[in-house]
Order: C-alpha cells, then structure tokens, then sequence
C-alpha cells in the first residue's frame, strides 16, 4: 500500500521583492491566530525562498530559481513585493537581479509563466504604487496594472497556469491577514476568479468599504466633524478622509486585533487604491466646492448627499456635537427615564 495515500501535496511559494520598502513583509510577519509562518504549515506550503524569512545564500537562492525555471522545481505560488522597475528606458537596470546578470524584470515574468498563481503584495506590486510616484523615473508598473490602467509587466491578457489572473493584495501595507486568507484559500484550491474585484482584489476584503466598521459613524451621519487630528468627530468634511469611498476592511478586520487609521485619529489616505501615492490634494485637506466636500461617498448622488447632510446637522445632539470637536469625550450619553426592567 502506498504511504502518501490521503496527503495532501505540498504547495511551493517563491517571494521576491523588487521596487519597494519591505513594509508589507513587516505587516505580514506581526500576523496573528496564526502567525505566518504556522499559516504555512497548516496549509501544507513550503515555503522556497524569503528575502525576510530564509536562511539561504543568494547563490542558494539563484539555484533555487534557476530549478524552478528549468522546470526541475514546481512553482505554484509566485509572490512579488514592491514594484516593477523598467526604467531607464524600459531596460530594466534600474534593479539588477544579483547573481544572475539580468534585469529583475525580466525574472520576475520568466517566473510567471512558471507559476500556478501570481500574487502582487502590496500596492507597489499591484498598481506601481509609491515607487511609481511623482514623474516615476523609475517607469514603476504593477505586474498587472499601472496605476488605474490595466498592462504593468505581465499585460492585461496574463493568465498563469491555474487559469487565474495576477492576484492583487493592494495596501501600503497590507494588512496579514489578507495574504495569509488568499493563501490558504489557493491552497484549498478554493479560489476563483469570480473571488476577485475588477483591480484583480480579493472581494473578501475588497467588497468592504473602510467605513464600514468605523467607531466614528456616529459622528459620520450627524455631519459632526473633526477640526483638528485629535478631535473625535468625523474626518471626511475637513481632514480629507476617503474611508467612505475606500475599498477594504480596515474597520472590520482590525490591525494587531485593535486598530485601524480612523481609530488611531488618522483619515483614511486611499492606500490600497491605485494612484493613492499621487493624491489629488493634500492627504490632511478635504477639497470643496461650494462647501460640499468633492469625494463623496461611493454610489451616493451628490443631492442626497446635500440634503442629507443638512437634515443631519440641523438634528445632530448636543452630546454628538460637543464631543466631535473634544479630544475626549465631555458629554456622555445618558439614560432614558421609564419603566424599569423586570
């Protein structure tokens, strides 16, 4: 009788980063219930190579590759950090492969054609992100996007060999439990491309807004607004927070089990859309017209919004409206007189 009968085959990770930080290697190793690492395990993926996470020489590391390339080495799941670097003029020498002489560009889509399924860490990885900031002189794209546009390295038409098309898990950073979830769902061979949103997103994050969840809605529909970072009033009107037209779970799946950037005191800056990095004003300001902020809330006609508002404001509370312009909260709720309680 065989012995691996009933065993689940391994599955085989390769990570590598190009144009970026490394934050989103540090956002993944702080994940928790599990930690990455015993993510991997339960999920039966070995891992090939980490730039983070392996002991392995760079020459170890070449002959890993150069395995999977020649086909000795099966590669189901191919991992990118940080951007893709063409430039100067589209050579690609801006990031040399160390060790094999070859522009990481052209690695990184000999990689691809090899892999079972292609995932962009990141927002970098997704959409060309902060590298490809400003002028972007370093002509940074996504492996599926460019900003908003579909093409980057691989071009809009890359499917790997699973069928799928680059997985995007955009964030700057992302949040670890968005990889470590795609990860054990392709490993179930549970994920399918009716899973993703039309930027290549998982929908179990992306189908959310990051309002959603947000401790300040209260102070969200009354219109009772912040005025300056410390306040506990809502964001959006004067300090430039885009949660409500933001795709991500931030505010239901929170960071390190308690935060998020609206709980610390911080607007929402847009960081797992593409373009984010190139903000149309500045990420503390909101842009008016007429008084009425210019990004409003995902599928919400301007006029309701208007009307809204004013209905909003003309009945917000007292309490609502002294604690939104409070560091902390001076006027508590209070009790309703009636008939008590069996």
């Amino acid at each position: 009788m065989r012995d691996d009968v009933g065993v689940r085959p391994e599955t085989s990770l390769l990570w590598l980063q190009s144009g970026g930080c490394g934050g989103c290697t540090l956002s993944l190793i702080c994940a928790e219930q599990p930690d990455f690492v015993s993510a991997l395990e339960i999920a039966g993926i070995r891992l090939l190579w980490h730039p983070s996470l392996s002991e392995a020489t760079g020459a170890e590391m070449q002959t890993v590759i150069d395995c999977v390339l020649a086909g000795e080495t099966p590669l189901d799941i191919l991992c990118l950090e940080g951007a893709v670097m063409h430039g100067p003029y589209g050579s690609g020498r801006f990031h040399m492969h160390a060790g094999s002489g070859k522009p990481m560009k052209d690695v990184i889509a000999a990689l691809a054609e090899r892999a079972g399924t292609v995932i962009a860490v990141g927002s970098c990885a997704a959409f060309g992100g902060v590298t490809g900031a400003g002028q972007n002189i370093a002509e940074a794209t996504g492996l599926a996007f460019a900003g908003h546009e579909a093409g980057g390295l691989l071009g809009s038409e890359f499917r790997a060999k699973s069928g799928l098309p680059v997985v995007n898990i955009s964030g700057c950073p992302i949040h670890p439990d968005w990889v470590v979830e795609t990860l054990l769902m392709l490993a179930a061979g549970s994920l399918t491309a009716a899973h993703l949103d039309g930027f290549g997103r998982p929908r179990f994050y992306a189908n959310h807004l990051v309002h959603h969840g947000c401790p300040r809605n209260e102070y969200y529909e009354y219109k009772a607004s912040a005025e300056q970072l410390s306040n506990l009033g809502c964001l959006m009107e004067h300090l430039g927070c885009m949660a409500t037209q933001v795709h991500a779970d931030c505010n239901i799946r929170l960071w390190n089990g308690q935060g998020s950037c609206t709980r610390g005191g911080y607007p929402c800056i847009s960081c797992t859309e593409p373009g984010f990095e190139n903000p149309t004003h500045a990420f503390l300001e909101t842009p008016k017209l007429a008084g009425i902020p210019v990004g409003l809330p995902t599928d919400m006609p301007k006029a309701w919004f208007v009307a809204l508002a004013a209905l909003s404001k003309a009945a917000t509370p007292h309490r609502v409206k002294s604690n939104a312009v409070s560091d902390t909260i001076v006027t508590p709720p209070t009790g309703r007189k009636g008939k008590k309680g069996p």
